[in-house]
């Protein structure tokens, strides 16, 4: 059970590593696109063009070398929180709950929240929140 922590973070590190490279080196197979004019189609029309998703999954493979490396974790999954809230609430508010419960989004789900959770006392500073300030 020791080992657990470092082969989630092992798998969700090269999740994250392996899907920003192929998307910023181009290869790896082509995503069909949505239909034109949903409300997908309009989200990724409008951040596509931008450099904005370029910009996240660079973000993507700084926080899985991260969170691959068990003494970095921590700062690993600060970068990584925020994109796997937004995969989550792409797929629940812009698709409609499609693609909300396909393997790569619940094995990114649950290996993120069961780090969170053996990492929870470097965060333990975060919530406790300024002790300076009650002295």
């Amino acid at each position: 059970m020791k080992h657990l922590p470092n082969i989630a973070g092992g798998l969700l590190g090269l999740a994250f590593v392996a899907i920003g490279l192929m998307v910023l080196l181009g290869v790896g197979p082509e995503q069909p696109a949505p239909p034109e004019g949903s409300p997908a189609a309009l989200f990724m029309g409008a951040l596509g063009p931008t450099g904005y998703m370029s910009f996240v999954k660079v973000l993507e493979v700084l926080g899985g070398l991260l969170v691959a490396v068990p003494r970095t974790r921590a700062l690993g999954l600060l970068v990584l929180g925020p994109i796997v809230i937004n995969i989550l609430a792409f797929h629940l508010f812009i698709t409609g709950g499609q693609g909300l419960f396909d393997p790569p989004v619940i094995l990114v789900s649950v290996l993120s929240a069961y780090l969170l959770w053996c990492e929870r006392k470097a965060f333990g500073g975060l919530l406790a929140g300024d002790q300076s300030a009650a002295d």
